[in-house]
Parts: structure tokens; C-alpha cells; sequence
């Protein structure tokens, strides 16, 4: 409103004062005019009862209006006044021949006698000859400003109240547009409040189409939402995963602890007399020692997995190899643990194997077939058939694993790759059942790789683990 109050009355004052100066200069034109004529004329006592229409019609025409015509003598007085003004007159100075030359004919102002208003005045040489040419060498023609000023001062008052009237009414429908418009910038406060209270959920309401300001406004704000919500899920499923995972370690580390702690208590305790007792309790100290060692080879490996972001951070030597070494030494470990196993090797879900080139760490990659491997050992009867399958499918390098155990459920496989995640839960955390840290570090390695584990199983129709890996050529 401001704004607006400061542009109306620059623009109106602007236009008054152009209008202003326009009537001036008309009144200094007719004023010049009626001068012109009446310096040529040659009898001015004749004028008024001049019977002829040209002389009447051009004098009278050009002093319309409150217009005072006069002589002036050599000396500036004024001599004789041909044509008073109706109101007033106005206070002229002193107009000598030598003024006059020096005014040049143009047009200036003076006050009026009586202190009103202002009057524009135009002296010029008298250029007439006849018996009223002894009144002086001068004609001065005078014209007053209030009709001038009166027309100001109407269209000025006139433009105040029009003034006041378009803001009043600008003023209302502002009011009512502005709070229109807040409106739904008050719904994002509110939303943005319940956030701030710990409401992700909350989201700013379509307001408006999005080719408008708010409609982008409040889509921008809705997928920062999304994204803010996105990263908080993450970041608790990521603190949930880590409280499990050091439970877990937890629990993976002390059990041989305690089966070493238990031993060396024994023997303080004199519980282990012969040499024999001995002997079986340093063995099984022994084996809890290897087991605590794997595992914190295990950790240590996961953990510099999730450090790094890839193959070109991860202290990998890549090299280019074949997926079909892999499977044939995974085929002579296989038959070694099991002699009475069967174990075939074929191509992708079947026919003959074939290459698959890649680029990769074979030390690595070695690991990732041995913990395959040793999962279908510990998971399937002993003599359960086993597949392995190499080749490239689908313009990637492929090597699989199927074996005909029992499977798993839909549950069981979502999580087969979770750290700590073990598919039979009645299984001890002795003997040959496994941390559950297998699958997982397979999955991490492979992703180091640029590829992905993939697990296709059902109950009672076997498990088939998918390594696929970019191929080198």
C-alpha cells in the first residue's frame, strides 16, 4: 500500500504539473497573439466600435478571459489602459523601451496589485501608426493566472478523492487477496511445525497447480520431506542394525571365551590331574582360539568392506581371470569334504559350462566360492547333489551354486545375506554351525566387484546362490 500510495501521487502530481504548464503555455500563446495584434493596429479608440468583422472577430477572439491591455509610455508608466482586467490587475514593473528589447518579447509573471493571484504579462515595440501612436512605444497584454490555478486546484482535489477511493478499494481487496494468498503458506507453517515436533510423515498439501510458484514451493518441500524421511529410516534401520550386530558379536565372541575361560579354570582348580585331561583341554582351547581368530578376521573384513565405497577404493588386485577356475576348484572342494556327494559342472541352469572372463581379485573371488561352498556343506545332508554352474548369461559373467537341500522360506531368503542371520535357529553357536557371517561377507565382496548375489529357493526344492560380475574383455 505504501508502494502504491507513493506511485499514485508521483504519477498524479506529475500529470497535474504537465497539465499546468500546458495551460501556461496556452495562455502565454493567446497572450502573444492579442499583443501581435494590437501593436499593429492603428487606432485602438476604434476597436470597440469598429463595425467591421475582421478587426472585431481578430481582437476580441484573442482577449478572452480576464486579459489586461495597456499602453506604455517611453518612460515605462503606463499611459493609457485600453482594456482592464475584470479582477484586479496586475503590479507591472518598470517597462521602458530598454526592458522591453531586453524581454524579448517572452512571457514572465508578476503578482497581482492587490496580492492575489499571479499574472503572466507579454510587452512588445507598439508598431502602429496613427493618431494614438504619441501613447508610448509600448503595448503590454497581462492575463491572469486563477483561472489557471482554479483548474489546478479542481483537478487536483478531484484526484485526491479518486486517489483515496482506488486505494481504499485496492486497500480491501488487498487485504482479503493477501491473506488468500498466506493462506497456504499458514498450512506450511503448520505442517513444517508438526515436522519440527517429529512428525516426518506430515506433508505440505497440493496448494495450487505446479506451474505456480507455491505448487513448486510445496513440491520442493514434499521431496525434501521424502528425502529427510528416506534418510532417517535409513539412519535408524542403520543404528538398529548396528545394536544387533554388536549383540551378536557379542554373543559370537564370548561363547569361545567362555569355553577358554572355562578350561583354565579347570586345570587352576586341579580339576585335570592326568596328562590326558591335559592334553583334551589344550586341543579344545586350541579349536576355540582358531574359531575366536576366524571371526575376528571375519569382522574385520566386513568392516573394511563398509569402509570403502567400491572396487577402485578397496584394497583389491584385480586382474583379469575365468569364473571356470573358480568352479573347478570349488568342484575338488566339494568332492573332498564329501566324497560321496554328487557334484556336476555345467553351464548357467544347466548345459555345458562355458567361459567367464572378468576382472577381478582371484584371492577374493576364492573366498567368496569357499563360503559357498562350506554353506551347502553345512546345510544340506551329506551326499545331497550339488550343481555348479559357470558361464555368461545375459551379457553378464555368471557362477552358481544349486543344491537339492531342504531350501528356504521367502523370510528365510530376504535375510540369507544379513550378518549374523542363520535360516536354522536350533543350531548351537559350537561346533560346525557357522557365525552367520558367510553370506554376508560373499555379498560384500561380490558388490566390491561391481556384481550382485542373487538366491533363488523355495522349501523342499533346493537353493541356487547367483554370482554375476561385469565381464572383462
Amino acid at each position: 500500500m505504501l508502494l502504491l500510495v507513493v506511485a499514485l501521487i508521483g504519477s498524479n502530481a506529475l500529470a497535474v504539473a504537465l497539465l499546468q504548464r500546458d495551460l501556461v503555455h496556452q495562455l502565454d500563446d493567446r497572450l502573444r497573439t492579442a499583443a501581435t495584434v494590437a501593436a499593429r493596429l492603428t487606432d485602438l479608440d476604434d476597436v470597440a466600435g469598429d463595425r467591421t468583422s475582421r478587426v472585431r472577430d481578430t481582437v476580441e477572439q484573442q482577449l478572452t478571459g480576464d486579459v489586461h491591455l495597456a499602453y506604455l509610455g517611453s518612460n515605462g508608466q503606463v499611459q493609457r489602459v485600453i482594456r482592464p482586467a475584470a479582477h484586479g490587475a496586475p503590479a507591472l514593473p518598470r517597462l521602458d523601451a530598454a526592458a522591453v528589447g531586453e524581454r524579448g518579447r517572452g512571457p514572465f509573471e508578476v503578482p497581482a496589485v492587490d496580492g492575489g493571484g499571479a499574472w503572466r504579462v507579454i510587452a512588445v515595440p507598439y508598431e502602429g501608426r496613427g493618431a494614438r501612436a504619441s501613447y508610448g512605444p509600448s503595448v503590454v497584454v497581462a492575463g491572469s493566472l486563477a483561472q489557471v490555478d482554479g483548474t489546478i486546484r479542481q483537478l487536483g482535489t478531484r484526484v485526491l478523492l479518486i486517489d483515496a477511493a482506488v486505494l481504499a478499494l485496492l486497500g480491501v481487496a488487498g487485504w482479503f487477496a493477501v491473506r488468500g494468498g498466506l493462506r497456504p503458506l499458514r498450512r506450511i507453517e503448520t505442517t513444517a511445525a508438526a515436522i519440527a515436533d517429529g512428525d516426518l510423515s506430515s506433508r505440505v498439501p497440493e496448494l495450487a497447480a505446479s506451474r505456480t510458484e507455491l505448487g513448486r514451493l510445496a513440491a520442493a518441500l514434499n521431496g525434501m520431506l521424502d528425502r529427510i524421511e528416506e534418510s532417517d529410516a535409513a539412519r535408524a534401520a542403520a543404528t538398529d542394525r548396528m545394536r544387533r550386530f554388536i549383540a551378536d558379536a557379542s554373543h559370537e565372541l564370548r561363547t569361545p571365551l567362555f569355553g577358554i575361560k572355562g578350561f583354565t579354570e579347570l586345570y587352576r582348580m586341579g580339576g585335570m590331574p592326568e596328562r590326558t585331561d591335559v592334553d583334551t583341554a589344550m586341543s579344545r582351547i586350541e579349536r576355540e582360539a582358531a574359531r575366536l581368530v576366524r571371526l575376528v578376521e571375519d569382522l574385520l573384513l566386513l568392516a573394511r568392506l563398509d569402509e570403502y565405497t567400491g572396487a577402485a577404493d578397496l584394497p583389491l588386485h584385480l586382474t583379469p581371470m575365468d569364473l571356470r577356475t573358480l568352479a573347478a576348484d570349488a568342484l575338488h572342494d566339494l568332492r573332498a569334504l564329501d566324497p560321496r556327494r554328487p557334484v556336476t559342472l555345467t553351464g548357467p541352469g544347466g548345459g555345458p559350462p562355458g567361459g567367464a572372463p572378468v576382472l577381478g581379485d582371484e584371492a577374493r573371488l576364492r573366498q567368496v566360492t569357499s563360503n559357498l561352498v562350506g554353506n551347502a556343506v553345512a546345510h544340506t545332508a551329506p551326499g545331497t547333489p550339488v550343481r555348479i554352474g559357470v558361464g555368461t548369461e545375459g551379457g553378464l559373467a555368471v557362477l552358481e551354486l544349486h543344491d537339492e537341500g531342504p531350501g528356504m522360506s521367502k523370510e528365510q531368503a530376504a535375510r540369507a545375506f544379513d550378518r549374523f542371520y542363520r535360516a536354522d535357529d536350533a543350531r548351537g553357536r559350537t561346533g560346525s554351525g557357522g557365525a552367520g557371517l558367510g553370506l554376508a561377507i560373499v555379498a560384500s565382496l561380490v558388490a566390491a566387484h561391481h556384481g550382485r548375489v542373487e538366491v533363488r529357493t523355495a522349501p523342499d526344492e533346493g537353493a541356487t546362490f547367483r554370482i554375476l560380475l561385469p565381464p572383462h574383455t
